[in-house]
């Protein structure tokens, strides 16, 4: 149930004439009150053929006008009005459960509370199945104005336990991180000009999908400006950057001027401030040609970044909580990075993941964004490289990123914030879509090279030593042939089975997996892409002098591993 209290107004005959009119689509059946502040000889236009609206009005605005006459300065906000809309899977209620629903909502706002004989005028006018509309005339009995500060967020957990009282569909609490909902005037204007989104919505769409692209603000809005966003800066006298709008071709008020909307006015987090934050937190790199120049695609890169995802979301205390919601919030742009990188028959489902993911990128935690360099950096890597065309590495990593979303959700659910663990869970689902369709191609051709019986009965046993307590399920798995390809590649390259599944499985457990075998076969081709060292090599590389004895160069990375052929060979004689 949503009840959306509109901007004051001015007119109470007016919105009248609307509550009780024919609808802009003829949608309005049967306008009729269902409740009020005192039912008892009050004109109800729609069942008393004999009451008119502007009776009504002038009803309702009489401590209004009395007010009025006795102060000298007239109150002209004085039109309080909420509709109030039932889910559309909800059950029909009737006139007299809406009406006790209204009831207990102008107690919580403030407009009428409990027991209270001089609090304002107020009725309810229902012209439709699904929804009501709350009208008040914000004047006392007494003349007093009544306190609606924070009226909205009183009526939100008032709603809350309305849906379960009623056992209505219960939406998730809020905290005020959530973007604001279109209007119908929006809605109306996008139907109007054959538009699938409203504006705010559109242009929330290209900001988040100009963020991996931009190092800093500056940046940001320069590619926005290249591309088909319109972009008003607002600069001080130094030229410096003190804000923004943007607006979308085509989106032009009555007076056909071009309207730009304010950042802050798309989404909370992206006012200017909040994009700085997060754009200019990331260090200079010290040996970005080293990077650019590592072996590995950027589907790789990502992934390997997201090997620590778990470990920088766990913890508790401020640290902890800051350090893990900037690496959520570098998380969603790491999934619209993927999306604008991916082929074009997984978009749909991404851009609906990142969409989705987007109120969990955001919540009341202030984020620490420094401390996701590396997520944001992994993301700027793919929209800026070339992804190759082996399609393996994209599965891997969306496989990664569903984990990591859930991890995300549950982040977000041990500190009950409600609608971003939702924003996550219908992310991961979106995630889990367009892996559904990476994955079966890659799946066929390592099934049609499975090893023989008798080394899949090898592996089976590895299985069963590893994770013995999920055994069952991953062996009855239908991908359990490619799993056991993937095992039978790695020890070929000199991993050992039963330490890959092992550590697999401490990395993503597997008792909330729906295939187990295809979510450790993801994991493995990850770990085993380069070569096991060989421990005589290793060992005789640390007591070299070149090393300084038994301690690694400081600042150095490691040198390649050395294949080991005795593992080689193991590896060749099992698949053969």
């Amino acid at each position: 149930m949503i009840a959306a209290i509109k901007p004051a107004g001015a007119n109470t005959r007016g919105l009248l004439a609307y509550l009780y009119g024919p609808g802009r689509h003829d949608e309005h059946l049967d306008p009729h009150i269902v409740a009020g502040f005192a039912m008892l000889g009050m004109p109800d236009p729609g069942r008393d053929e004999n009451g008119t609206l502007t009776e009504l009005g002038h009803y309702l605005d009489a401590p209004v006008d009395l007010r009025n006459s006795e102060f000298g300065k007239p109150v002209t906000d004085h039109v309080w009005h909420c509709p109030v809309r039932a889910a559309p899977e909800d059950r029909f209620l009737s006139d007299a459960e809406w009406g006790d629903i209204a009831q207990r909502i102008v107690a919580a706002a403030g407009i009428a509370p409990a027991g209270d004989d001089l609090a304002c005028r107020w009725i309810v006018v229902r012209h439709a199945d699904d929804h009501i509309h709350i009208l008040a005339t914000t004047v006392r009995e007494d003349g007093r104005r009544p306190k609606l500060h924070d009226s909205g967020v009183r009526v939100g957990n008032e709603c809350r336990k309305i849906e379960k009282d009623y056992g209505l569909r219960r939406l998730n609490k809020g905290d005020r991180t959530a973007t604001r909902a279109p209007s119908q005037a929006e809605m109306h204007k996008a139907a109007r000009l054959g538009w699938e989104q409203t504006s705010r919505a559109w242009l929330q769409d290209r900001i988040r999908a100009a963020i991996p692209h931009a190092a800093t603000a500056e940046e940001l809005l320069a590619y926005l400006e290249a591309g088909d966003v319109m972009v008003k800066p607002r600069r001080g006298p130094s030229g410096d950057l003190l804000g923004y709008s943007v607006g979308r071709p085509g989106d032009l008020n009555e007076d056909g001027e071009q309207i730009y909307y304010p950042g802050g006015k798309i989404a909370p987090d992206l006012t200017l401030p909040k994009l700085k934050a997060r754009l200019e937190a990331s260090t200079s790199e010290e040996y970005p040609t080293a990077r650019r120049n590592r072996p590995g695609t950027p589907w790789q890169h990502a992934t390997e970044v997201l090997d620590t995802f778990a470990y920088e979301t766990s913890g508790t205390g401020d640290s902890a909580d800051t350090r893990g919601q900037a690496q959520i919030a570098a998380l969603g742009e790491l999934i619209e990075a993927t999306a604008q990188a991916a082929p074009a028959e997984l978009c749909a489902e991404l851009r609906s993941a990142a969409r989705a993911f987007a109120h969990a990128q955001r919540s009341q935690i202030r984020a620490e964004h420094h401390t996701a360099t590396g997520l944001r950096t992994a993301a700027r890597d793919l929209v800026n490289a070339g992804t190759g065309k082996d399609a393996s590495p994209l599965a891997v990593l969306l496989s990664a990123l569903i984990w990591s979303a859930i991890l995300a959700e549950r982040w977000h659910t041990a500190r009950s914030h409600a609608q971003q663990a939702a924003a996550a869970h219908q992310s991961v689902q979106h995630l889990q879509a367009a892996y559904d369709q990476a994955a079966p191609p890659l799946l066929a051709a390592l099934t049609r090279r499975q090893p023989n019986p008798n080394t899949r009965a090898t592996l089976a046993n590895d299985v069963r030593t590893a994770i013995p307590d999920h055994a069952a399920r991953i062996l009855a798995d239908p991908d359990w042939p490619a799993l056991a390809t993937a095992l039978a590649d790695a020890e070929a390259g000199g991993h050992q089975p039963a330490r890959l599944l092992k550590e697999a499985a401490e990395q993503r457990e597997l008792h909330t997996a729906r295939l187990p075998a295809r979510v450790l076969l993801s994991r493995i081709q990850h770990t085993s892409r380069n070569p096991a060292p060989n421990p005589r090599a290793e060992a005789a590389r640390l007591r070299s002098p070149a090393t300084g004895g038994s301690r690694a160069v400081q600042g150095h990375a490691p040198q390649a591993a050395t294949p080991n052929p005795l593992s080689e060979a193991a590896g060749f004689r099992r698949r053969r």
